[in-house]
């Protein structure tokens, strides 16, 4: 197994990792997204959220569900990719891929200490955040950097090819 395979868990294990973290006292932040064509707003953004604590684990939509949400020509790179690319970042500790229209069943089950999303959301509209808080944790937003999208890179291909 490569060493970036090796971040790309199972539920149970992630939830194993996780309870083990959390022991040892280190504070685990969860966030999820696509992340297709990975752009430098995507790393800010991720890097941002590892701050907040000690462990970072990423919830990442599976193609289907990409496909769900962003029409049927996405994702433009697969999951199998995007999870080996995601988790060769040294800032993600954990990738688990996720096929649900939301990420809340994954986040009750792995009990996150913060919930972070991209400023383009409100707390009030993060799903998962009712259960984060009413569990004593904490949920952020992050300031994104502005210009940066999977959508407008695309977009920038077609217009120059």
């Amino acid at each position: 197994m490569n060493p970036t395979e090796s971040k790309i868990v199972r539920i149970d294990e992630a939830k194993t990792l996780i309870e083990d973290w959390q022991r040892a006292g280190q504070k685990v932040v969860f966030t999820n997204g696509c992340f297709d064509i990975v752009h430098l707003g995507h790393i800010d953004y991720l890097e941002k959220a590892h701050a907040l604590g000690g462990r970072l684990v990423l919830g990442l939509n599976t193609d289907a569900s990409v496909s769900r949400l962003k029409g049927p020509l996405r994702p433009v790179v697969n999951e199998y990719a995007r999870a080996r690319l995601m988790s060769a970042l040294s800032f993600v500790d954990a990738v688990i891929l996720f096929d649900e229209p939301t990420p809340s069943e994954l986040i009750e089950a792995l009990k996150p200490d913060i919930l972070v999303k991209g400023d383009d959301y409100t707390v009030e509209n993060i799903a998962g955040a009712d259960f984060v808080l009413a569990n004593g944790g904490e949920v952020k937003t992050i300031a994104l950097v502005k210009g940066y999208s999977t959508s407008a890179v695309i977009e920038k291909i077609k217009q120059g090819y």
